[in-house]
């Protein structure tokens, strides 16, 4: 357990039997000219045939918010926050990545662009406007690259939540990412025991459960495990480069509506200086919430503060 934790915070020996998996470029395909070809109370099919599972709670009258999830989670882990603004009023949204959850497994498309083109199908398809993109984690690079390839004619304002952008690898021009070993760590544990990976970062590092005094939830870390499971394997595998390697300090520029960055100062596996603050700093007139102490997963660690926090700017 302790070596898979480490793989997040201190550099590993190179891995020879791993892939390389170098930065990816700010965008690598154009947007999805034709977004969904077909949609059910539950579903809708993409253009590539890809069928993506959605939440639709709340009064269809009432403001916009749509939420995407982290690695290797699916719309589930957003219901406590989904609850508390249909409660309020809101029309939340939400739906599992293409190769998690209840969604399809493609072997291809397994990236940011497509991550991004899938969230734009899910917001035509419903038709929805004046929206509040929300991310937590990956699906914080999920939010940044949809603005940057499909732009703010649709939204209202944007929340970043422990979020991966503007870059989580180390570059020549990114020096204060991390190291490719860490990542390739994490492949190769998916590869030789996937679900031991998944017990132990849940345990671990995400929720802070590893730090003295932590008060651990196991029906968390069971939850956690879980939704990762039922995620594809080769798709998991794959957002891992997703997630680490894709730049999206083009696309924080594009940002043009008002966003909210919420981190944890005590977050093990996507570092507070070298993503929320950086984010922050790239974002116009970004506002910047950093919570004492908090993990990666504080939606759940801290979520009363969080819902209230997003609330409150929802209103703002």
């Amino acid at each position: 357990m302790n070596a898979i934790i480490r793989t997040f915070t201190l550099p590993l020996l190179a891995i020879a039997m791993q892939p390389v998996f170098a930065a990816q470029p700010e965008q690598t395909t154009q947007p999805t000219s034709s977004i969904a070809s077909a949609r059910t109370a539950s579903t809708i099919t993409t253009a590539d045939g890809v069928q993506l599972y959605y939440k639709d709670w709340g009064p269809k009258d009432g403001p916009v918010v749509t939420f995407s999830h982290g690695w290797p989670l699916n719309s589930d882990s957003w219901e406590s926050q989904m609850l508390f603004l249909a409660s309020e009023g809101y029309r939340v949204v939400a739906h599992d990545r293409r190769g998690h959850g209840r969604s399809s497994q493609p072997w291809e498309g397994n990236d940011m662009d497509h991550y991004a083109d899938d969230l734009a199908a899910v917001i035509e398809a419903l038709d929805l406007k004046d929206v509040t993109l929300v991310g937590f984690s990956t699906g914080g690079g999920e939010v940044a690259r949809y603005i940057g390839r499909h732009g703010t004619e649709r939204v209202k304002k944007a929340v970043l939540v422990s979020a991966v952008p503007p870059m989580m690898l180390k570059t020549a021009d990114n020096p204060g990412g991390l190291p490719l070993e860490v990542f390739d760590g994490i492949r190769k544990a998916s590869l030789e025991d996937r679900a031991q990976l998944y017990l132990d970062l849940a345990s671990g590092p995400f929720y802070g459960f590893n730090r003295p005094g932590a008060k651990v939830s196991q029906g968390l870390i069971d939850s956690w495990r879980a939704q990762g499971l039922q995620a594809g394997h080769k798709n998991t595998y794959d957002s891992i480069a997703a997630f680490s390697a894709t730049d999206f300090r083009g696309d924080l520029k594009k940002f043009d509506v008002p966003t909210l960055v919420i981190h944890g100062d005590d977050d093990q596996i996507v570092p507070l200086d070298s993503s929320g603050k950086a984010s922050a700093a790239l974002i116009k007139d970004a506002k910047l919430i950093v919570y004492p102490g908090a993990p990666h997963g504080l939606t759940d660690t801290h979520k009363e503060r969080f819902n209230n926090d997003l609330l409150a700017f929802l209103k703002e």
